[in-house]
């Protein structure tokens, strides 16, 4: 042991120290939960490793990469929340990502299917359920339960189906019910000009927040209806635009109002 002790230097006795001096700012280091300081202890520590590499400072030197070497595990350990909420927050992008580009794909098969209805003056009745039910006001129906396509909606409203006088429900991005009945409209204030279908669209906007849409088997007009509202005669992007504020399920927003044209 003498002889050990002999053996030392100077510059040895400075590494001893040096290496007892960082274990302790290390160990009390720990004790503190901020991830900002713990940062700036890592890359401090990257630094010292490599001077003390350059210098000479072997005990210091093994001491501090062996800290390094260990610093994902460390760095995993201390901020484990943080690493599961930033998954679990990914994972929630990713969900809302899908949800926007299934909405984004029925408000197209929607404005397809109207346009084509409109070219052919095929008469339409389209409910978009938005946050109330509608349940309690149909009359009739048939159950559907279909994905949404341009083409099961013309099949629907062609002259010669059997539910094409009633209204399509669309809800959570489905057809869910065809050749339903709405309550008609008792404002006497309605213009004569509308026929059965718009006073529907009307009787059920008092009623509940849906946005109806409305296809005139006479002029091939498109109509929205929303709020009590009818918006006559809307081109392809002012649709766009509504199904957009009906079908978004995060933020529904007030349906756009307009008077009767």
């Amino acid at each position: 042991m003498p002889d050990v002790l002999n053996s030392l230097t100077l510059f040895d006795l400075f590494d001893i120290c040096s290496l007892a001096v960082l274990i302790y700012f290390f160990a009390q280091f720990l004790k503190n939960d901020t991830a900002i300081r713990l940062l700036i202890l890592l890359l401090t520590i990257c630094m010292a490793a490599y001077l003390s590499m350059f210098t000479g400072l072997t005990n210091t030197s093994l001491f501090l990469k062996s800290i390094i070497s260990y610093s994902a595990i460390i760095l995993a350990v201390i901020f484990q929340n943080d690493i599961r909420r930033a998954f679990l927050s990914f994972g929630r992008r990713q969900t809302e990502q899908s949800v926007n580009t299934e909405y984004n794909e029925t408000i197209e098969e929607l404005i397809k299917a109207v346009n084509d209805m409109a070219e052919k003056n095929i008469g339409a009745l389209i409910v978009i359920v938005r946050r109330m039910s509608i349940d309690h006001l149909l009359v009739v129906g048939t159950q559907i339960d279909a994905k949404l396509t341009s083409e099961l909606l013309n099949s629907i409203f062609l002259p010669y189906s059997p539910i094409h006088d009633g209204a399509v429900i669309i809800s959570g991005g489905k057809i869910t019910q065809a050749g339903c009945l709405l309550p008609l409209s008792k404002n006497p204030d309605i213009s004569k000009s509308f026929g059965t279908r718009h006073r529907a669209a009307l009787g059920l906007s008092e009623l509940v927040d849906s946005m109806v849409i409305v296809v005139s088997e006479e002029t091939g007009k498109i109509s929205i209806v929303s709020d009590s509202k009818i918006i006559y005669d809307v081109d392809q992007i002012e649709t766009r635009r509504m199904l957009k504020k009906a079908l978004d399920i995060k933020n529904p927003g007030k349906t756009a109002t307009a008077g009767e044209a």
